[in-house]
């Protein structure tokens, strides 16, 4: 965003005849008639066929005159004083932490530069979940974590030795680098520092919050979600993604603070342009309200000397890099630099002195605009609010890093510096103290504490705070899915298709169907979930405006106000992020709610898998549903369509559950099961389950079954009791190729298979890992056997297993496996064909399922190796053919 050029006034006097003539309406009228008549007087022109070019900017000020700003409620000097302490001792936390170890790092200089931004709002408008208010959610901007912490030690929530063990947590007592529920469960609301995601969390839990309130499920009771920001942050795409539908969704709930400091964390956002311009035109064109705080009240009598606007159109021409070398530099450098470009401007500061100068402060500095801006958005009606704040990165460390390319890196201060930052703040600790790095806390009756206890006393309780348990729900009977557990007999069914029966099923249970919040991003059609519309309704935050083009149909699309299903359009980050709102309601509304996400497994984990990363921090609770998954069930779809590793990414998040069933019961068995866990034992876990749109008969649920669906392995079918034998492993659709197998082997080579249906590889090498640890730490007690060791006990044979995904994730359980072990996997890129030729071309089908069965028989001498020739050319296997990894 460059500077505007400014235009001449070509007849002065007729100018200050309109602007006399718009000051008049608006005394008369105020603003709201001013804006009508401006914009009859746009359109006219427009009309007459004047080109008025549209600009979204205004002008390099505050948004907020100095006339409007209302009279600030608190004690200026007791807050300046607790700021100042709570500078201190997020300064203190950060160095010492380095004094112990560089490893540790930290961060100093982007809490100093927002310091006011927090201190304000922790004063005076962000209340605590209380009897009377649900509380307000705070989205803390991740560096800024220390002053988080600073403030709470003031306040006596954390202790002196907490501080000291700032990123030291192992073993316990110590304070996490970044907000993370997960670590801190009863403190951080959401993990917020993979930057990004904080933003777009932020717009859909804020209209989740509407969606609580429209269906009767929680009350907002004028609620508020703060979000902060960096104006760095921005250039992240998740950021600003979704700023549109919060302007078209009325988010008026949701006020953004954006701290523009100009700088990131190698050198300035902007250094050519103004950061702040850009994004006041990118809010505004998306139908923001922005408010603007850039310059602080020691500016307010110059600004007003500046009849002819030079100073405001200085303001505009510097651009952000001058602005960082401005605070880099001292208050001769500004008063030759900024005012001296002009004569007009240099007189105007003439009687100033270089101190006078350099005291000129940034908006974001000054608790009075801040309050302003911070009043205004609270109350502002009908659009959400940003407020980009100015403000100076590492302000008060002077040469240690204000304002310097190197503020974001800045870790240690010598201890001259730490003595200058004392003196700058009037902070009451003597030399010595300093030398001795202490913190600093007033007693509990001096008047800073009184005042900070007061003020978060009026505001409901102390902030940053999480819920971390709600009532248990009273979930259904595994009885609610009995059609999933009996055969389907010859009518063909996918599992997509009985996991939307089980779903509408649960969307009809008195005890939890309220709860049940189904999402798609633009693919239910796609899902088979199109009947859900009509039944449950797509939430709309105004119903629906027009008459469906299907209307006359059974299943027409249905937007409604209560509307249940939250259809999120081509947008698989804003449907995750509004998982994320659900999968954490029963912490942020007191209420648990059960979402289900459905989606293309290939555009889950690959594509938003930094959210559902966080999604384990902040203890989620709910389902994934990875749909047409594999690499091979998607027949024509190709290459960037084809999941065949979404588990493997499961696999890494530790609190992610995840489950590859090929069965309707199986599928019926883990949903219990994880209601069960989730949302009776209240643990902190989600499930992600992957569903094929492969039709086929469903079989009903063999007996005692169950315990081995839910550790991931359970015997299908035994073979006979001749020899030799093998056994046989499979998950997904493609458990029915192994089946298929094993009528071959025994019928082509008289080989017998007990078949093995594995539904969760992951959860199998868990329970392994963990088993292989409590026999290493209890190395003279009776060793423990994992659930695969149980399972094969005393089974003869190898092992074949072949699966829709990578052989990496079958191979996670090699280690518990007696014996020989052979893995097939659909590595390499995926492409567009029928199922059988794909399974062909990956080399995991019933045919090279037997040949690795009668090779790994053969390696171990129970056969002659003529016969694995013999099953090569029996079924036509090109020993030629290019590797699928590589072709």
């Amino acid at each position: 965003m460059t500077a505007q050029p400014q235009r001449q006034d070509l007849d002065t006097q007729e100018t200050h005849e309109w602007l006399d003539a718009l000051e008049a309406v608006i005394q008369a009228d105020g603003p709201e008639r001013a804006h009508y008549l401006l914009e009859r007087l746009v359109d006219q022109a427009r009309r007459s066929g004047a080109f008025l070019p549209y600009s979204a900017n205004t002008a390099y000020v505050n948004t907020i005159p100095p006339h409007l700003e209302p009279e600030f409620p608190g004690d200026a000097e007791l807050e300046h004083r607790i700021r100042s302490y709570i500078r201190w001792n997020a300064l203190m936390m950060v160095v010492k932490a380095n004094r112990i170890s560089t490893e540790l790092g930290g961060h100093i200089a982007s809490f100093a530069s927002a310091a006011t931004l927090y201190d304000v709002g922790f004063n005076h408008f962000w209340r605590a979940p209380s009897h009377a208010h649900g509380g307000d959610l705070l989205f803390v901007q991740g560096h800024s974590a220390p002053g988080i912490y600073a403030r709470s030690y003031l306040e006596g929530r954390l202790t002196e030795a907490q501080l000291d063990r700032f990123r030291q947590e192992v073993g316990g007592g110590g304070l996490s680098s970044y907000p993370h529920p997960w670590l801190m469960p009863d403190y951080w609301q959401f993990p917020t520092v993979s930057m990004g995601l904080g933003p777009m969390a932020a717009i859909m839990q804020a209209r989740f919050m509407k969606y609580m309130n429209d269906r009767e499920l929680a009350s907002s009771q004028d609620r508020k979600i703060w979000c902060f920001l960096g104006d760095g942050e921005t250039d992240e795409p998740e950021s600003l993604g979704a700023i549109s539908l919060a302007a078209r969704e009325r988010l008026d709930n949701l006020i953004f603070v954006v701290n523009c400091n100009l700088q990131r964390l190698d050198g300035p956002v902007r250094g050519n342009g103004k950061i702040v311009q850009e994004l006041e035109a990118m809010f505004r064109g998306a139908g923001w309200n922005v408010l603007k705080v850039l310059w602080g009240s020691y500016w307010d009598p110059l600004l007003a000397k500046d009849t002819k606007g030079l100073l405001k159109q200085r303001m505009m021409e510097a651009v952000d890099g001058d602005y960082q070398n401005y605070k880099a530099k001292d208050g001769a450098y500004v008063r030759e630099h900024f005012f001296g470009k002009y004569p007009e401007l240099k007189a105007m500061v003439a009687n100033m002195s270089d101190d006078d100068v350099w005291r000129l402060n940034r908006g974001g500095h000054d608790p009075f605009k801040v309050f302003a801006a911070y009043h205004a958005a609270v109350n502002h009606v009908g659009q959400p609010t940003v407020i980009l704040a100015q403000t100076v990165k590492g302000y008060g460390m002077g040469s240690a890093g204000e304002g310097q390319m190197r503020a974001h890196q800045q870790k240690k201060l010598g201890m001259d510096e730490l003595k200058t930052f004392r003196s700058r703040f009037s902070i009451s600790l003597t030399d010595e103290q300093v030398e001795r790095m202490e913190y600093i806390k007033p007693p509990e009756d001096a008047p800073e504490m009184r005042y900070m206890h007061e003020r978060r006393k009026a505001l409901g309780g102390f902030l940053p705070v999480r819920k971390s348990s709600v009532a248990p729900l009273e979930i259904p009977d595994l009885s609610l899915f009995d059609g999933a557990l009996e055969s389907s007999g010859e009518r063909e069914l996918s599992t997509t298709m009985a996991l939307v029966r089980m779903l509408t099923q649960l969307t009809r249970d008195k005890k939890v169907g309220r709860h049940i919040v189904p999402i798609v991003p633009d693919e239910a059609r796609t899902f088979g979930m199109e009947g859900l519309f009509r039944q449950l309704g797509i939430y709309s935050s105004v119903g629906q405006l027009y008459t469906p083009q299907d209307k006359d149909q059974v299943m027409f699309y249905k937007e409604d106000k209560k509307g249940q299903i939250l259809e999120e359009g081509i947008n698989e980050a804003g449907a995750m992020s509004s998982w994320l709102a659900a999968a954490t309601a029963y912490s942020v509304h007191g209420v648990s709610m059960i979402p289900f996400y459905i989606f293309y497994s290939m555009f889950g984990f690959q594509r938003v898998g930094d959210l559902i990363w966080a999604a384990g921090d902040m203890r989620a609770r709910g389902f994934l549903i990875g749909g047409t998954a594999g690499r091979t069930t998607l027949s024509g779809e190709g290459l960037q369509h084809q999941d065949g590793h979404s588990h493997l990414m499961a696999a890494n998040v530790p609190n992610c559950i995840s489950y590859d069933p090929t069965f309707a019961y199986e599928l019926a068995v883990i949903l219990h099961d994880g209601l069960r866990r989730m949302y009776v034992d209240q643990d902190s876990v989600f499930y992600y389950i992957t569903v094929m749109n492969e039709n086929y008969p469903q079989p009903a649920m063999p007996e005692g079954a169950r315990e081995g669906i839910c550790k991931g392995l359970y015997l299908l079918r035994e073979g006979g009791s001749g020899e030799p034998r093998v056994q046989l492993m499979g998950s997904g659709t493609l458990l029915r190729e192994v089946m298929a197998a094993a009528d071959l082997l025994l019928n082509d080579f008289g080989v017998e298979a007990d078949i093995w249906s594995a539904t969760s590889f992951n959860e199998l090498a868990r329970d392994g890992r963990d088993t292989a640890r409590w026999n290493l730490l209890h190395p003279e007690a009776e060793p423990r056997q994992s659930w695969v060791s149980q399972c094969l006990a005393g089974r003869q044979g190898p092992v074949v297993a072949s699966t829709d995904y990578v052989s990496a994730f079958a191979d996670q359980i090699r280690a518990w496996v007696p014996g020989h072990y052979t893995v097939l996997g659909t590595d390499g890129f995926g492409r567009s064909d029928l199922r059988s030729r794909l399974r062909r071309h990956f080399e995991v089908d019933r045919y090279y399922v037997a040949l690795a069965a009668l090779k790994a028989l053969a390696d171990e001498g129970r056969i002659p190796m003529a016969r694995v020739s013999e099953a090569i050319a029996r079924y036509e296997i090109d020993v030629d053919k290019p590797n699928p990894l590589r072709a």
